[in-house]
């Protein structure tokens, strides 16, 4: 699934992303640290794994998430 990053914290390497239909969901440091990303600014379109209603990985929208199989949608 894919969103629009809101806020990032490196601090704590949380924050939260907007989904396309506006509905803003938080992420902790637990979803970043899952992925291979250093840093988040605003506006960067990322794609989300979610689990039991919250975001359990995050990455770049140009990086595979596990489990996908490239070139398949």
């Amino acid at each position: 699934m894919q969103a629009t990053v809101r806020t990032f914290d490196p601090a704590t390497r949380s924050g939260s992303v907007f989904l396309d239909d506006g509905t803003e969901i938080p992420f902790g440091a637990a979803a970043f640290d899952a992925g291979p990303l250093r840093l988040l600014r605003s506006g960067q379109r990322v794609n989300i794994v979610m689990d039991g209603g919250e975001i359990a990985y995050i990455t770049l929208s140009t990086f595979p998430v596990p489990g996908e199989v490239p070139g398949r949608s």
